[in-house]
């Protein structure tokens, strides 16, 4: 988590748009760094920069991979001096507003070989696929609308090590009012999803149990007041109710590995092959022989 101050890293140069919803830039900061800038008045919503900053803290405390970030300065003379940064709507051109917004250290750069996309043989190549599991369990107890996102960077032996990008549809959404599904969080590939242990399916149960939720709520009080809305505080603290309930978690995991189950029978069966069920469950049977999805009571925060 970054420690604020009342110098914070300006935006000094810009480099290039960037694809996605929300219209981020490329762009060089006054820390001599590579960020990619998310600004305050996207055009997808005002608990975008929250969902950014804080799903990458409850990531990165729950042991994923996700890129450093800090609030940056952008200011009026930066947004004038680059009409290029300015958003596009059917309206025309928006005017990026000036102030703190959120910025994401580049991951690539220096000779670094980065990947969006896979070829099928290349994720046995992925070092840390498990996570991919972690994440899809938190990105369901998060209310995670839109599939999860991550870049590859490959190493001199051909390794590739995941990092968890793009965490602004985190908390129902850029505007917190988005109905989340249980497959639309998942990484859009699910070969990804390689078969994993009973025993790695119990420690991912165990992080989210040993979060220090203090420790969470004290990084959102260092953030920009502006980034602070009531929605996205709410959700957050429905969030770390539900990662705190053991049985919740139990019904969650089961869940995942019943839907992947079920994706890799289907191509089984479109292939001709005899399906596999390598992946291990355990589980809490709900009423009627079904798999329960239940709420939990605990809360953080007062939601209206």
């Amino acid at each position: 988590m970054p420690a604020f101050g009342k110098d914070f890293t300006r935006v000094t140069g810009y480099i290039r748009n960037l694809r996605g919803g929300s219209q981020p830039i490329l762009a060089q900061a006054s820390d001599g760094l590579l960020y990619v800038v998310k600004f305050t008045n996207n055009l997808q919503g005002a608990n975008l920069p929250f969902n950014e900053s804080i799903g990458s803290e409850l990531y990165r405390a729950c042991g994923l991979a996700v890129a450093q970030w800090k609030p940056l300065l952008v200011t009026d003379a930066f947004i004038d001096r680059n009409p290029d940064c300015w958003m596009q709507t059917p309206e025309g051109r928006l005017r990026p507003e000036s102030g703190l917004c959120f910025g994401s250290r580049f991951l690539g750069g220096d000779g670094v070989r980065l990947l969006e996309i896979l070829p099928g043989a290349s994720f046995k190549r992925v070092l840390n696929f498990q996570s991919f599991w972690l994440a899809w369990m938190i990105d369901i107890c998060a209310h995670h609308t839109d599939n999860r996102q991550a870049l590859f960077q490959e190493d001199a032996q051909g390794h590739l090590s995941a990092y968890f990008i793009d965490h602004g549809h985190l908390f129902g959404g850029p505007k917190g009012e988005q109905q989340s599904r249980f497959l639309a969080s998942r990484y859009l590939d699910p070969r990804i999803y390689q078969s994993v242990s009973s025993k790695h399916l119990l420690r991912f149960q165990k992080i989210a149990g040993s979060l220090d939720v203090d420790q969470l709520w004290r990084q959102i009080q260092a953030l920009p007041q502006g980034w602070k809305t009531d929605s996205a505080l709410c959700a957050y603290s429905e969030c770390l109710g539900r990662l705190s309930n053991a049985t919740l978690l139990r019904n969650i995991i089961d869940s995942m590995v019943d839907a992947q189950q079920r994706t890799n029978e289907c191509k089984d069966d479109q292939s001709g092959r005899k399906p596999q069920r390598a992946v291990l469950c355990f589980g809490v049977p709900a009423k009627g022989g079904g798999r329960r999805l239940a709420a939990s009571g605990v809360h953080y925060y007062a939601c209206a």
